[in-house]
């Protein structure tokens, strides 16, 4: 068997000491908070675990707008139309007039849809702002999709306005901005030797 070293039972003890202090010191002060938690009301658990379900405003809109994308991705248009108010507004990215309703959305969505397969839209740099039950949220996209065997793909942005109906945020604008994907062709070198006419 082995033997403790005076020195480390003597630190032991100290340790022992200085812990044995501290206990002292915090049972009257844990003692004295019950005290004066009897004294308030008990919180209402219900509301707690109520508010901790809901996620905050601005993490909804992004889930939205996450969900309403994956669907729009699959073609599933019963679970996209969620997502979208009845009298939503869309301007595409292309030279056309402004989109009006969900019915007319919906003949768009399913005639691109034809034309191409394999779509992709992936989104970056989301900016979401809540105010009351209104909200708005820009993103950059890459939207990708094959026609006629080959593949097409553009950048963009999009601005969203969002309301809150009946405890659910819904696209209520969806404004789509493609910018020029092409890369610029370097311009022809002027000859200097050509005189300059003014």
């Amino acid at each position: 068997m082995r033997q403790i070293s005076p020195k480390f039972a003597r630190c032991f003890r100290i340790w022992t000491i200085l812990a044995l202090a501290w206990m002292a010191v915090a049972i009257p002060a844990g003692a004295q908070k019950k005290d004066k938690s009897k004294n308030s009301p008990p919180p209402d658990l219900g509301e707690d675990i109520k508010s901790a379900m809901r996620a905050p405003d601005a993490q909804a809109v992004d889930q939205t707008i996450g969900e309403s994308l994956g669907y729009w991705q699959i073609g599933d248009v019963e679970s996209l139309h969620k997502y979208y108010a009845e009298d939503v507004v869309l301007v595409s990215g292309a030279w056309e007039p402004p989109i009006i309703g969900w019915d007319n959305f919906l003949k768009a969505y399913k005639a691109q849809r034809a034309d191409v397969s394999g779509t992709r839209m992936d989104r970056s740099n989301t900016l979401i702002k809540v105010n009351g039950d209104s909200a708005w949220a820009t993103y950059q996209f890459i939207y990708a999709a094959q026609k006629d065997g080959k593949v097409a793909q553009f950048r963009g942005h999009t601005t969203l306005i969002l309301l809150k109906r009946a405890d659910r945020w819904v696209i209520t604008l969806n404004h789509s901005s493609v910018v020029d994907s092409s890369i610029p062709e370097s311009a022809a070198p002027m000859d200097s030797a050509q005189p300059v006419t003014r």
